[in-house]
Formats: C-alpha cells, structure tokens, sequence
C-alpha cells in the first residue's frame, strides 16, 4: 500500500516554483526555514519530530535542486513572503 506525501511537488526549479512551494508547504502546516534541516524540525504540540526520514531526504533533495537551479539567496528570498504571511505581516506590493 503506498501513502500519498505530504510533501508539495516542486513543479518548476525555478524563483516562481519556489514560492509557490513554499506556499503550498504553509497550507500543509509544514513550513520550516530552508536553511533548518528538516531532520531538526520539531512539532511543538507533541514533542516529536514532524517531518519522517523519507520526508527528510526528499526535502534535502527538493532543497538541493532548488539551491542548484536559483542559488540559495533566491530560495531564501521565495520563501520570506511565505513566512511574513504565516507570521500575520502583509508585505507590500
């Protein structure tokens, strides 16, 4: 029997996918900052560890391409509105 992921496909390796990506990790309640390893990210409510090691290593792998593709400035920079807006902080346009 195989499970869905919850983790987002990365449609496209590129600034747009990345934020998009990162949006859709938001959604999911599993936004965590690309510069944390996912392997070290702990759910609050439970103690535990949020993300399984399968999901760790297509995270690394999903984060890697994307450092590859943009740099990791950009990636950086596609996921700091997604964070503004989990934190309530409008940006402006």
């Amino acid at each position: 029997m195989q499970t869905q992921s919850r983790i987002p496909k990365l449609h496209d390796a590129t600034f747009d996918g990345a934020l998009l990506w990162f949006s859709e990790m938001q959604c999911s309640n599993l936004l965590f900052h690309p510069e944390d390893d996912p392997a070290d990210i702990i759910c609050i409510s439970s103690g535990e560890r949020l993300f399984s090691k399968s999901e760790v290593k297509k995270l690394r792998l999903l984060l890697n391409e994307l450092d590859e593709a943009v740099g990791h400035e950009k990636v950086i920079e596609a996921a700091y509105p997604i964070f503004m807006n989990a934190f309530g902080n409008q940006l402006d346009a």
